[in-house]
């Protein structure tokens, strides 16, 4: 079993899930006892948030790169980025380490692919579906046509991830309007929804949509677990 590297506290509620999740599944795939071998590194989520907003990302990249440095060093086999925002600093932090990086868009492309999905809808933060480092990897490398909220509907869903749920508020009004958002991406031809924020999860369910979810933390999480026991 390898040893997985996690990068988390962005913010600590969905690392929580990563760790349950990777935990689960090991638990599934080989009975018993057994659990996954992991190092989880974690950041302060603030100063993070404030280097997001004020698109200072080489001062970002440098925080996450000393992360997985410092996971390589432990003994992490690969890492894993517990965050979609993030990866937009992925290359920066896969040109310094020596271990592979296992990128949350690909292993939710792999899905919507297998599933003969070709036109996705994509929520997340207004970094993740309006910069070109996540939609343009799954346009690029994986063929799919992605589609994203009106600019209005993206400065909803942006305000709840970073006003609600990044700080543990799970709120009833805030679902119905993430279902009235996703009714308007399907109604523009999206065959499936990509969660593409891991704090989504914490409020959109399956019964939510009509069409299929795929929600990035699960989908990365066993992805990393595939990853280190080889399957």
């Amino acid at each position: 079993m390898k040893t997985i590297g996690l990068i988390g506290g962005m913010s600590w509620e969905s690392s929580i899930e990563y760790y349950r999740i990777i935990n689960e599944t090991t638990k599934e795939k080989l009975g018993g006892l057994h659990s996954a071998k992991s190092l989880m590194l974690t950041v302060d989520f603030a100063e993070i948030e404030k280097l997001q907003h004020e698109n200072k990302w080489d001062e970002a990249a440098q925080i996450l790169i000393r992360c997985a440095q410092d996971l390589e060093r432990g003994g992490a086999d690969f890492i894993v980025l517990c965050t979609n925002t993030m990866h937009k600093l992925a290359d920066q932090i896969i040109a310094n380490i020596n271990i592979p990086f296992l990128h949350i868009a690909d292993a939710t492309a792999k899905k919507i692919v297998s599933a003969n999905i070709k036109r996705i809808g994509l929520l997340g933060t207004r970094f993740t579906m309006e910069h070109d480092f996540y939609k343009g990897r799954l346009i690029d490398s994986f063929g799919l046509d992605v589609v994203i909220p009106k600019e209005s509907d993206r400065g909803i869903v942006h305000r709840v991830i970073y006003d609600e749920l990044v700080q543990g508020k799970v709120l009833a009004s805030s679902r119905e309007e993430y279902k009235r958002i996703i009714k308007d991406l399907i109604a523009q031809g999206a065959e499936g929804i990509i969660l593409g924020c891991t704090e989504i999860e914490l409020l959109v369910k399956d019964g939510d949509s009509s069409v299929p979810l795929f929600p990035t933390t699960l989908i990365h999480a066993v992805s990393a677990v595939e990853e280190a026991l080889g399957d």
